[in-house]
């Protein structure tokens, strides 16, 4: 198992697969993702952003800063100040003092607060892909599991308390579909994180609203059938959260995916909601992510898979191995006509023989290469070869095209 775990660790090969890399005088949990790493995330969150649209998800685009009086509202400030990076000095009270954001949901509160809402308003559902800054212990780094500054499909929903456990499950049906989709859906866990009540100043909020907030999430949690575990203490400071767990090749486990209930910042900020009789309230929030961090998910994608990524995330889908010189001609004709497709798509055209450019295209896990030579060119056809199943024989374009089209249309996992 451990030589396995070293195989398939993404600290090792998504740096020679060339996912990412990190630089010292960059800084540690600051990784930079180079072309192919950056490509995987790029198709992750234009798929996460379209379906997050399908479920009335309403996009937002918010500073990556603050004055300190935002995380003094929110609680942050006197709650998680040693995890922010702060810009100036936190004790000086007469200059202005910054800090970049750890979460998203006090500045999504603000398009809330734009204006006065009714209860036709909600349910609200805002969504956005944010950059984060948290300052991470050095000695909890590791590759893109765990970084200082990360990307996140995060969102924050407000609604009434009759539409809580309609939108909670809504949260994760959309989670569960997207680690499905992803193929980590079998690896994952649940953990329903309470708040410790010996630990009073971890929290804000009074006893009652704790037990009213944890007895409405364990009733939703048993109402949908989950099998959990409570995790005395793991509640952010606000609220109780589903953390929906995951282990990485070396058995640590770490949080993908979150799911909260709180109840106590939309009194913090002022957010209410005029009700059916006229009277104002308060909404509840659910704060969530869909697919937790980008980066971590990589991370965890590139263990599952070994690199060899299912075809629709793979950074190239297709490697063009002609022969010899003669056939590039045709070799970019084809490259042509799948780029039109949409296709990922290189040419080794090196002087190399072709037994080394297949060897290289397998090592790189490239789905599908095409072998050109002499019969190709003359016949119109493309030699396919699979990393798994081998040589598939040759086809016409249309035909492979056709047959990759369906792979990657219903993301297909071979």
């Amino acid at each position: 198992q451990q030589e396995e775990a070293k195989l398939r660790d993404h600290n090792k090969i998504g740096r020679e697969l060339e996912y990412f890399t990190t630089v010292d005088y960059i800084g540690q949990g600051l990784p930079i993702l180079l072309p192919k790493g950056a490509k995987v995330v790029q198709i992750m969150q234009r798929w996460v952003e379209d379906v997050e649209a399908k479920h009335g998800c309403q996009l937002t685009k918010t500073p990556y800063m603050a004055k300190r009086e935002l995380y003094k509202i929110s609680g942050h400030w006197d709650h998680y100040l040693d995890g922010m990076f702060v810009l100036g000095d936190p004790n000086d009270e007469t200059k202005e003092c910054f800090a970049l954001r750890p979460m998203t949901c006090p500045f999504q509160y603000q398009v809330y607060l734009n204006r006065q809402r009714s209860y036709r308003d909600l349910p609200m559902r805002l969504g956005e892909t944010s950059t984060l800054f948290r300052n991470e212990d050095s000695g909890e780094m590791h590759g893109l599991i765990r970084v200082r500054q990360f990307t996140i499909s995060e969102g924050h929903l407000m609604c009434t308390p009759d539409q809580l456990e309609d939108e909670f499950r809504s949260c994760l049906e959309l989670a569960t579909f997207m680690l499905k989709t992803l193929g980590l859906y079998e690896d994952a866990s649940f953990r329903f994180s309470k708040w410790d009540p010996n630990d009073r100043e971890k929290y804000i909020g009074t006893e009652e609203q704790w037990d009213e907030a944890q007895s409405k999430m364990k009733n939703i949690l048993d109402d949908l059938g989950i099998d959990y575990k409570v995790g005395i203490g793991e509640a952010a400071f606000y609220g109780p959260k589903l953390d929906i767990q995951i282990k990485n090749v070396y058995g640590k486990e770490d949080t993908l995916i979150t799911i909260q209930i709180d109840q106590m910042l939309a009194e913090k900020f002022g957010m209410e909601y005029v009700d059916k009789d006229g009277s104002k309230k308060n909404p509840y929030i659910i704060h969530r992510t869909s697919i937790g961090c980008y980066e971590r998910t990589l991370a965890l994608l590139i263990e599952k898979y070994a690199g060899a990524f299912p075809m629709w995330l793979a950074p190239v889908q297709v490697k063009l191995l002609p022969v010899a010189d003669r056939h590039l001609d045709y070799v970019y004709e084809i490259k042509k006509a799948l780029d039109a497709c949409g296709m990922r798509v290189e040419v080794d055209s090196r002087s190399e023989k072709i037994g080394y450019k297949i060897r290289e295209a397998q090592l790189e896990k490239v789905p599908y290469m095409f072998i050109i030579g002499d019969k190709d060119v003359e016949a119109n056809t493309v030699s396919v070869r699979h990393r798994k199943e081998g040589d598939l024989g040759a086809m016409k374009l249309e035909d492979f095209i056709a047959m990759a089209q369906k792979e990657i249309s219903t993301k297909e996992i071979k």
